[in-house]
């Protein structure tokens, strides 16, 4: 693979590059007969929910930035993986869902950010909550995933449960005993 650009198979799970297992379809493409996971819109999830579980494969599913995730959440909770969109680089909504997915919701399973994600916000989406992160295909993966160490020191609180400076601070200024 080369560094100068994403290899589309390729993502960075938990701080590392893998091999992209999930099938992307949309909403007019038939269900795949095979054993690749599939991730399929909510609105094909909600139409077609008895088929997908009947395919036999871990079927994840992609929110538009717009969906509100309280309200959707009671539908998804059980999928193995939630694909976030960033359609563009200064729309961070995806963020906000992923925080909330992860904090208020306590979604356990993967969580992915996808599409125009700058290389800066990789160490903000692993923050939010993300543990999966594909960037557009003519992005650096080694430059995101050098990315994600460029931070060593939180500010506040996040999904990934770094601990502040702050609250190690307050931890050093107690007197022992």
């Amino acid at each position: 693979m080369s560094d100068a650009s994403n290899d589309t198979a390729t993502v960075i799970r938990d701080d590392r590059l893998i091999a992209d297992r999930w099938t992307e379809l949309d909403d007019e493409t038939a269900i795949p007969a095979g054993t690749a996971p599939l991730v399929v819109t909510l609105a094909r999830w909600r139409a077609e929910r008895d088929a997908l579980l009947a395919a036999g494969v871990p079927v994840g599913v992609r929110l538009a930035n717009t969906e509100d995730v309280d309200d959707v959440f009671a539908e998804i909770a059980d999928r193995p993986l939630l694909v976030l969109g960033f359609p563009k680089h200064d729309d961070g909504r995806a963020l906000t869902q992923a925080k909330l997915l992860r904090g208020r919701l306590g979604y356990r399973g993967d969580v992915r950010v996808d599409g125009h994600i700058l290389q800066d916000l990789v160490s903000v989406a692993r923050r939010c909550g993300c543990n999966e992160i594909k960037p557009r295909a003519d992005q650096e993966l080694q430059g995101c995933l050098r990315a994600l160490g460029e931070f060593s020191t939180a500010y506040q609180p996040a999904a990934d449960g770094i601990e502040s400076v702050f609250v190690r601070r307050r931890g050093r200024a107690l007197p022992a005993g």
